[in-house]
């Protein structure tokens, strides 16, 4: 039996122990995208108590912990930040099998040196290590992403953000990590769902653009790209529902901008043909910036109507749809494709279904100039565990070039969550040594050794230009 989580944890071959502990641990991390909020690193937030970093805003526990009966006040609401941890660690022994179990321990590992297991009867020990372990000088927000070798921070920002906290972090010339915004339009590109109208407002105040018509918001999204890149900006990101491709004439979508503006129904295929028109704008200029432009789509939100009245959106109430987007997906990508205006792409999809028409489509408009252009992104959100992480590698490999990928991110709130690259590392160490190991590729470790850096850093480095 092997003992749990120790040195060699995931790793079932001399050939992944060596792939890992030799190469992939060494490399530092760039976490392109996560939902890390700039003013806490600006600030260099101390953290009072372990709930605080922890617990706050991560509806991953949230729902982990909604799901073993807990009430919503010991969750999200006034309870005490000892009785929201003391629930956690009540829940967390039933989630055999789940990512959070793995976790959660190898969080307490590397940033708190607990070795134990923790449980309801172990929660009062943890809590107060941990506790009294935040009082280092080394486990500030930035502390923390200094000790997890984080090179570069992207972080999720809008385009009607002042981005005053980037700059404030840019102004003090930190040189051992950057913290660049990336761009993400979605309210400027869902005209269908509530709030639009005033998010508008904000979007022309914000770019110093009075918005009237369509040109107007491409004007300000255009200006909002320009203070975005002075601050170093690579990338961007586009939250979808689903992958909308539904072609209309500039007057078309015109009205329908009007329409909507005035506070007047439209059909959602009216609203597909607004969207389009403004994300296939947002994609030429991407690639006309040399940015990367990241689609995540496949997502049912807020279906829980009662929940989202009461704590509002990213509660735990989202989940996998199943709508199928791929001939939306491609003809989105080849619009802009016709034109040699396809940016560098990442596609991710909360399917786990599409993994392998994920696998195919890249392949169809991949080009020169960047190895990998259009990347299938790494195992996203409720596939980011040992399942969904080997099965995306599994058909990335078997579809395209798994050298070229570039690997793992975090996509998180925490500053405690960088350890899913280490879990993400054992996975894929471990299943190329499986591979090596049964005689399926040669074990060449010097190739075999610069092929997991790759992934683990060097690729994204290069993809991104940090």
């Amino acid at each position: 039996m092997e003992k749990f989580m120790d040195k060699d944890f995931l790793l079932e071959t001399k050939t992944a122990r060596i792939l890992y502990h030799d190469y992939a641990s060494k490399m530092p991390i760039i976490d392109y995208h996560c939902h890390i909020n700039p003013q806490e690193i600006a600030e260099d937030r101390r953290f009072e108590n372990i709930t605080q970093v922890w617990l706050g805003g991560d509806h991953y526990k949230w729902r982990m912990i909604r799901s073993n009966g807990t009430p919503e006040n010991e969750i999200t609401g006034d309870a005490d930040d000892r009785v929201k941890f003391q629930r956690f660690a009540e829940a967390l022994p039933r989630a055999i099998g789940n990512p959070m179990y793995h976790w959660t321990h190898l969080e307490l590992q590397r940033y708190f040196g607990y070795k134990g297991v923790l449980s309801g009867d172990t929660a009062e020990e943890v809590w107060n290590l941990c506790n009294e372990k935040l009082k280092e000088d080394g486990m500030s927000a930035r502390g923390l992403i200094r000790q997890s070798g984080v090179k570069v921070i992207g972080t999720t920002d809008d385009p009607a953000d002042s981005l005053e906290y980037h700059a404030a972090i840019a102004a003090e010339g930190i040189d051992d990590f950057r913290v660049v915004p990336s761009y993400r339009p979605d309210k400027a590109v869902a005209i269908y769902k509530p709030g639009f109208v005033e998010y508008i407002a904000k979007l022309g105040a914000a770019n110093g653009v009075e918005i009237r018509t369509v040109a107007d918001v491409k004007k300000a999204l255009g200006i909002a790209m320009d203070r975005f890149a002075a601050l170093g900006c690579k990338a961007a990101d586009h939250g979808m529902d689903y992958v909308m491709y539904r072609v209309a004439d500039d007057k078309q979508v015109e009205k329908v901008f009007k329409r909507a503006m005035a506070g007047k129904a439209i059909t959602m295929e009216e609203a597909e043909q607004y969207a389009t028109a403004v994300t296939l704008f947002c994609g030429r200029e991407y690639a006309r910036r040399g940015w990367v432009m990241q689609i995540h789509y496949c997502v049912q939100r807020n279906t829980s109507s009662r929940r989202f009245a009461a704590i509002g959106p990213d509660a735990g109430c989202d989940c996998i749809s199943t709508r199928e987007c791929s001939e939306a997906l491609t003809a989105l990508l080849n619009a802009m494709d016709k034109d040699d205006l396809l940016p560098k792409t990442v596609l991710y999809s909360l399917n786990p279904a599409d993994n392998a028409l994920l696998g195919s489509v890249i392949g169809c408009f991949q080009d020169a100039g960047a190895a990998g252009k259009i990347q299938h992104g790494s195992a996203w959100w409720f596939n980011d565990n040992k399942t969904g992480m080997q099965q995306q590698l599994t058909d990335l490999a078997n579809l395209s070039l798994l050298g070229n990928f570039i690997g793992m991110l975090t996509d998180s709130r925490s500053f405690l969550s960088y350890t899913r690259h280490e879990y993400f590392r054992r996975i894929l160490c471990n299943l190329i040594g499986g591979w090596v190991e049964n005689g399926e590729y040669p074990a060449d470790m010097d190739t075999l050794g610069k092929m997991v850096q790759d992934i683990s850093y060097n690729n994204a480095k290069a993809y991104f230009g940090f």
